[in-house]
């Protein structure tokens, strides 16, 4: 997302920066609408984003297969994350929406999260988080602001309360 605003005390986003960040995550996991955004993306010319890493994406829907990388799942999240996915992957990246982002944290499958705050208030849209039953803890590991307006924040999960 592009914004007019600019804050001078801020980094510049490094494209080097950038590129090292998306070598260190091994796989994607993804809902079907974020799935489906990203085809939206790249069928308007700008690319896929997620380049040639394995892609899982959640559903129970029939959705084109537009790669190789892409495969499908329904079925236990923590059976196919825990059983399947950490023994072969050691950054697993989940992305996008508030549902796959609000399961893994219920589930205890998310280690960290990372927040891009944008200078634009949206109106409306999708939760950060869909349905989280209990509070969450976080612990605030780094902050990064931009000249761009944008502050990205990491924290660290320090799991669910009983």
């Amino acid at each position: 997302m592009e914004t007019s605003d600019e804050f001078v005390g801020g980094d510049t986003l490094d494209p080097e920066y950038v590129e090292g960040f998306l070598k260190t995550i091994d796989c994607y996991v993804m809902g079907s609408r974020t799935y489906e955004t990203a085809l939206s993306f790249e069928a308007k010319g700008l690319g896929w984003a997620y380049g040639d890493k394995p892609t899982f994406v959640l559903t129970r829907r029939q959705l084109p297969r537009s790669r190789d990388s892409v495969e499908f799942y329904s079925g236990d999240l923590a059976q196919f994350v825990n059983g399947r996915l950490r023994p072969t992957f050691r950054s697993i990246w989940f992305v996008g929406g508030g549902v796959v982002s609000g399961e893994c944290l219920r589930l205890g499958l998310a280690d960290e999260v990372r927040y891009s705050i944008l200078p634009i208030l949206i109106g409306d849209g999708i939760s950060f988080f869909e349905k989280l039953d209990r509070d969450v803890a976080l612990h605030l590991a780094e902050v990064k602001t931009y000249k761009s307006g944008m502050v990205a924040l990491r924290y660290q999960v320090r799991g669910l309360p009983a």
